[in-house]
Parts: structure tokens; sequence; C-alpha cells
């Protein structure tokens, strides 16, 4: 099913994204991709505030090229999930309600998307020029010194996804590989 949503997302609006869902996402998210996770994760250890609110926001593990000419962003096409899967069942615990990235997840953060009524929506890998067009807006907000890797507030504008994984568990790559 096509869905149209509008951020912020909200738990409410998680409780109605099923796997398999094709989700069209407008309005604000943020990117970080390993080094920014870990450097939240170590904040969090020292009982220092995060740089973004988390209460349903969406994360896009990405990481984009330089912007051309009259462009927000350069290429921006999802980088693997698995390597934040140390950070985000802490993060979905903060609020935390979408992810975005390409790939499978742990068992932990597949519990932690049951348990907070999250979503994990995969993005197509290799088509990063196709979906920087959907970013209308992009500027760093937190570790600048990162480079590739800090945090950005990207304005969107039906963003392309996939739901993998709803709130509920429903894994899009677990149904596909049983319906073959």
């Amino acid at each position: 099913m096509d869905r149209y949503i509008n951020t912020p997302l909200t738990k409410e609006v998680c409780k109605d994204l099923k796997a398999g869902d094709y989700v069209y996402i407008t309005g604000k998210m943020y990117t970080a991709r390993d080094a920014a996770h870990e450097r939240m994760y170590n904040a969090l250890r020292v009982n220092e505030s995060l740089p973004i609110e988390l209460k349903d926001n969406i994360i896009y593990y990405m990481g984009p090229s330089p912007a051309r000419q009259g462009r927000p962003i350069g290429s921006a096409g999802p980088t693997t999930s698995s390597r934040m899967d140390k950070y985000a069942p802490e993060l979905l615990d903060l609020g935390l309600t979408g992810m975005i990235g390409k790939g499978k997840r742990s068992k932990e953060v597949i519990e932690g998307i049951i348990r907070n009524d999250a979503v994990y929506f995969a993005a197509v890998g290799g088509a990063g020029a196709l979906l920087s067009q959907r970013i209308k807006e992009s500027k760093v907000i937190a570790y600048d010194d990162l480079g590739t890797e800090a945090i950005r507030e990207l304005t969107v504008e039906n963003f392309p996804v996939i739901v993998v994984i709803d709130c509920e568990g429903n894994n899009l790559y677990e149904i596909a590989q049983n319906n073959d």
C-alpha cells in the first residue's frame, strides 16, 4: 500500500504502517552514521544532552557526497544499518520512532522497534542520486568535524522508502524469503 506521511513520525502513525508498505515522507529528518552514533552514545554515557531531539523523529543512515552547484546535497543513498545496531535500541528507548537504511537488523533492534512502536524503513541502495532529488534542504546541525558523517537536518518531500520492520515486528525480509 502507498502511504504519504508527514513528520514528526508519531507512534500513532507508526502503528498504521505495515511491513511492505511504500511510504513517501515529507518534512524534517536527520542523518547520522557510525561516528555520529558513537558520539551520541558516548554523550549519553556521561549524561550529556544529545544534539537532536529523538522523540518522534527519523534518523537516515546516510553520508552524502558533496552538493553540486544549485543543489542542497549530493548523492544521498543509504548505508548499511547493522553498523548502528549497537546504538539503536537505546535511541529507540529515548523516543526515536523511525530509522532509514539498508539491510537486516539485529534481534535487539527488532525488540526495540516493537517495545517502542517504531519502524525501520529501507531506502533503495544505489539510488542515491535519485533520492537526493527528494531532499529540498540540508544543513549540518552537529558534529561538523565529522565531515560527511556529521548530523544533518534534512527537509524532504515525498522521500520514498519501504517499511521493512513494522511496530509489530513483521519483517519484510523474512516475509519475502518465506514466500520463495
